[in-house]
């Protein structure tokens, strides 16, 4: 970590208990006229398109963005951000189609699950729950570390203070407010964002000149360009196939499918975040990958940044700082809101205890989780790993979940096991912590026997068996 910060703690820390409490203070003050189930879950099912749209957009980007895309486009070029911006914008399409007919089959839902537990038996929903709440889990600590790492490396504030401020706010106004005060918060957030990533563009771009172009990064590093790269190919299947597949159970999507007042309403909305979510993930990659070709020493994750502090300016400073805070709560309030709704509405169906307020459990157990999130966060760990490990159990429930919605003869056995089947083939590729090998290449199996480019491709094919497997099971076995 770095000696010389850009400001100072105090001041940092000043922005960010007054932007957290702001936005807490809105969408506690905002939803206390509301305070029905309905409006908890679902806002009543009476969101327009602009705030559907803000809410989406927000909800879909997060703090991740300013690392993630910056950090793959330094390794797996073009290809990489491509598969990064369309695997993130992808699900706004998918749900089209989907979001209807899921509303128009269940109209009074609030979830996926709820299809799953109508249509199949409980084990297999219990898996989906359970999988579905594990990698919101993760998400939300992802998050949060993000947050509290950049303002440690812009100001030195601790990262538990930071990681504390974020999660205290945004619990007070969620747990309160629910989904009502999830979405209105959402617009102002996204309203900010939008606005700072229009000034970083301009800013970036005067200060920099030639050099943001694919022009200047053709001459440093042509590589990252070529077509016949072929890491940029691997890189952007595999992003496009791990996000889009976590995406498509993410909660918080599919209670703005059931939020919004129309389809009509809920189409265009979802049409209009996916046209913005693309390029703006595009451009932290593209920053990323100009970053690298001006100082290949830069840390990958920070190649943003680094364009950005160059002249070490307070105010660029500050700035940097409310983005990262307005993509981290926008993104952090839809996830305790998402995995409370789930247990509020699926975990009721799971556990089927008489006299329990479940608000009241789904209260504990996010406090419980937001606990286990601030150590996490704390710690500064890199839960990489572990977030693409949530991946894998996406990609590999992902094709015969969605399928089952075209064919009604997918039985609970066949589908519980094509998606074993694609888990375990997934789990026999994925690579060990240090990438070198997997349980299958290198471990059951010598390495050497292997062509080269499955040692180098392990997260590629893991993601690509565990997605992919599944078909070929429902394809040879017997549907009855």
């Amino acid at each position: 970590m770095q000696n010389t910060y850009f400001i100072s703690q105090t001041t940092s820390l000043t922005l960010v208990i007054v932007i957290s409490f702001i936005f807490a203070y809105l969408g506690y003050y905002h939803s206390r006229k509301f305070r029905t189930t309905s409006d908890y879950l679902t806002a009543n099912r009476n969101i327009g398109v602009f705030s559907l749209t803000t809410s989406l957009t927000a909800s879909a980007l997060g703090a991740w963005i300013l690392f993630g895309p910056v950090s793959a486009s330094t390794w797996g070029g073009l290809g990489s951000i491509i598969g990064y911006s369309l695997g993130t914008a992808f699900p706004m399409l998918f749900l089209v189609y989907f979001g209807k007919k899921i509303r128009s089959e269940f109209p009074k839902g609030s979830s996926l699950i709820e299809y799953l537990r109508r249509k199949f038996g409980k084990s297999l929903f219990k898996l989906v729950l359970l999988m579905t709440i594990f990698y919101m889990f993760i998400f939300l600590c992802a998050e949060v570390t993000a947050v509290a790492v950049l303002i440690n490396y812009v100001s030195g504030t601790e990262l538990w203070v930071t990681a504390l401020i974020i999660l205290l706010s945004t619990l007070c106004y969620t747990l309160y407010g629910g989904l009502r005060a999830s979405i209105f918060t959402d617009n102002i957030q996204m309203i900010v964002i939008g606005i700072i990533l229009i000034i970083s563009f301009i800013y970036i771009n005067s200060s920099i000149g030639s050099q943001f172009s694919f022009e200047f990064i053709s001459q440093k590093n042509p590589q990252l360009l070529s077509m016949s790269y072929l890491s940029s190919y691997t890189a952007g299947l595999t992003f496009f196939i791990a996000v889009a597949a976590t995406n498509l159970f993410h909660q918080g999507n599919w209670q703005r499918v059931y939020a919004a007042k129309s389809f009509k309403i809920l189409k265009s909305s979802l049409i209009i975040s996916f046209v913005i979510i693309i390029p703006i993930v595009f451009y932290m990659g593209f920053a990323g990958m100009v970053a690298f070709s001006i100082d290949e020493t830069v840390r990958p994750d920070l190649g943003f940044f680094s364009l950005l502090l160059k002249n070490q300016s307070i105010l660029i400073s500050l700035t940097i700082i409310t983005l990262g805070l307005a993509l981290t709560i926008s993104t952090v309030d839809t996830l305790i809101n998402a995995i409370s709704s789930l247990i509020i509405v699926d975990g009721k169906a799971t556990l089927s205890l008489k006299k329990t307020n479940y608000f009241n459990v789904s209260k504990y157990i996010i406090i419980f989780l937001s606990l286990i999130s601030f150590i996490v966060a704390s710690r500064g760990f890199d839960i990489l790993y572990l977030f693409l490990l949530a991946d894998l159990f996406c990609c590999a429930f992902v094709i015969t979940v969605f399928y089952s919605f075209y064919n009604k003869k997918i039985n609970e056995k066949t589908a519980y096991t094509s998606i074993i089947v694609g888990l375990f083939g997934g789990i026999l590729m994925f690579p060990s912590m240090d990438f070198s090998k997997s349980l299958l290449v290198g471990g059951i199996l010598p390495l050497e026997i292997f062509n080269p480019f499955i040692s180098q491709s392990l997260l590629f094919l893991s993601f690509v068996t565990a997605t992919f497997l599944p078909i070929i099971v429902l394809k040879f076995t017997k549907i009855k």
